[in-house]
């Protein structure tokens, strides 16, 4: 990952109004492509932040979607915090649907295919979530600003294969 003054950078950047424009049409894009080339080993944005690759089932379609996200590991208990900011724009990103409906998934961290089990944080669990969130990745606070909607978090548990 980037070095603490390059962080600090890529934070400032990333929480610019007009990265949030960009960024959705770009970054997503790129991920899938680098992920692709690696074998499933990096992301483009691993260079920021810890990342994976959800594969879940869309909750209008069925189909199967696989999305690139930012993720906050969380070693001690073995799961990863995924934050549906969608860049501080308005509306909540489609695959935190997806996951509410279906919260059985999928995700590729570092390579590794590991099923999961989704769920949606609420209450005190999701304020003291929130702030180590902050802690990790200031920026949110400034998406969580700009916007009207309360960002969902979601923790995403190891289960076994069904």
């Amino acid at each position: 990952m980037a070095g603490s003054g390059g962080r600090k950078v890529i934070q400032a950047v990333s929480s610019t109004r007009v990265f949030a424009r960009i960024a959705p049409h770009v970054i997503p894009v790129l991920d899938r492509s680098v992920h692709r080339l690696s074998g499933g080993r990096t992301m483009l944005s691993t260079r920021m932040l810890p990342g994976v690759v959800l594969s879940s089932t869309g909750a209008k379609s069925g189909e199967t979607r696989r999305t690139p996200l930012a993720c906050m590991p969380e070693k001690a208990r073995g799961s990863w915090l995924l934050v549906g900011s969608n860049f501080g724009r308005q509306g909540h990103p489609g695959w935190t649907a997806n996951l509410r409906r279906h919260p059985e998934a999928r995700i590729t961290y570092r390579g590794r295919d590991i099923p999961v089990r989704a769920r949606q944080l609420e209450g005190a669990e999701r304020e003291e979530a929130w702030e180590e969130l902050l802690r990790f990745w200031p920026p949110y606070a400034v998406y969580q600003g700009r916007i009207e909607r309360r960002i969902r978090v979601f923790r995403l548990e190891p289960r076994a294969e069904s």
